[in-house]
């Protein structure tokens, strides 16, 4: 099928009750997100939506009210608690623990503390919590894959924070967004556009790119500023155009990855090999070493390690950490996929587990799984070479010619 995609032009920044109120305009129920939210151990607000026309363009503002004025102090510790609690479906928890994981290590950059040492001020309050949970609810809700964001507006001026006044953007704002490269154009408003709970949703989502999109739904979800422009934030959601004309049967599946790379030209093999197991235990989908000539020729290898975009800036302090590099390069970069499931099959020396290649529903190719090679050469004390002969006959008969 193709992917759903959405499109953020964010030409007036963008919060996180922006962010809501732009999904409930392009078709996010209420009802369903309150019932959502409901899952989570937090009360003590009210969720307001309502409609809103400003310049000729209408939308949806919305807003969380706090009931309760005073809010306990929370630590990242605190919001994990709070959502680890909750009931929501693990997939929603877990970007909503992202979010906010990357805006804890923004604001301890900027601070010179640590993760557990940051304390939330305003993003730790009810309604920040409420704005970035739910925006992973709707994200899961509006079934969107991909999300991408317009540059943001740069401007000028002091917002009023628990630290004091502080120049806009907010610090752990242009943290968050300086650490996925996010593009800026001049704006000449005074005051916040872009909040520290939008800034972390963008940069833990979004990618910083117009797609090819076939838009289906507009929304727009109005801030509270007036503006001499509509201040909104609109949601364009739609299909993923480069897939329209692919045969469903054969789309693949796509998703983000950051890659981290470093040349290397003085450790040993020995050591190289420790890196990549180091790598691999801290979380990276794949480590490889390429051969390459530096300065004066010398020989080298050039380190690139693969994670999920989320885990990036942590993977790249490992590699500086563990190995005797001074610099890494990061970037994001887009995946095609296709799908890979293991089958077990009878064979004549028995069950044995396959890894089948699929685009879709149509089966490309099918191989033998070395381990369970290995084992059965082991059992059966014959060579592993002959063990592979007899899988393949085996896939070829139960698997290739049976489903083509």
């Amino acid at each position: 099928m193709a992917q759903k995609i959405a499109y953020l032009d964010c030409h007036s920044g963008i919060s996180g009750d922006m962010f809501l109120g732009a999904m409930l305009d392009a078709g996010l129920s209420l009802d369903a997100l309150k019932a959502s939210l409901a899952a989570l151990p937090l009360t003590g607000y009210q969720l307001l939506a309502e409609p809103f026309a400003d310049k000729g363009m209408r939308g949806t503002r919305f807003a969380v009210v706090p009931v309760e004025q005073e809010q306990p102090p929370r630590h990242l510790a605190d919001i994990t608690a709070l959502l680890q609690a909750s009931t929501l479906p693990p997939r929603i928890r877990d970007t909503a623990l992202a979010i906010f994981r990357r805006l804890a290590e923004a604001e301890a950059a900027v601070h010179g503390s640590t993760l557990a040492e940051v304390h939330f001020h305003e993003v730790g309050a009810v309604d920040a919590i409420v704005d970035i949970t739910g925006a992973a609810i709707a994200i899961e809700m509006m079934g969107i894959s991909r999300l991408y964001a317009s540059p943001l507006p740069l401007t000028g001026g002091h917002v009023q924070t628990a630290h004091g006044l502080l120049p806009v953007p907010a610090p752990a704002a242009l943290e968050l967004l300086r650490r996925v490269a996010a593009p800026w154009k001049p704006n000449p408003a005074e005051g916040e556009l872009v909040t520290p709970t939008g800034a972390a949703i963008l940069a833990t989502l979004a990618r910083f790119e117009m797609p090819a999109i076939a838009i289906e739904r507009v929304g727009c979800g109005f801030g509270q500023k007036r503006l001499p422009w509509p201040n909104c934030l609109r949601l364009c959601l739609g299909q993923a155009q480069d897939l329209l004309n692919a045969d469903d049967n054969e789309a693949p599946d796509s998703d983000w990855v950051a890659v981290i790379e470093s040349n290397i030209d003085n450790m040993s093999g020995e050591l190289l090999g420790g890196l990549m197991d180091t790598l691999l235990a801290a979380g990276a989908l794949d480590v490889s070493f390429t051969p390459i000539q530096m300065k004066k020729n010398r020989p080298a290898v050039m380190v690139t390690a693969m994670c999920p975009v989320e885990e990036g800036d942590s993977l790249a302090q490992v590699l500086l950490r563990e190995s005797s590099t001074l610099g890494v390069r990061i970037q994001q970069v887009q995946r095609l996929k296709a799908q890979r499931i293991h089958e077990r099959i009878e064979t004549p020396l028995g069950a044995m587990v396959v890894k089948i290649k699929r685009l879709g529903a149509r089966i490309i190719s099918a191989a033998p799984e070395y381990e369970e090679c290995r084992r059965i050469a082991q059992e059966r004390n014959i060579p592993l070479e002959e063990v592979y002969r007899v899988a393949e006959r085996s896939i070829e008969s139960t698997i290739i010619r049976q489903r083509k």
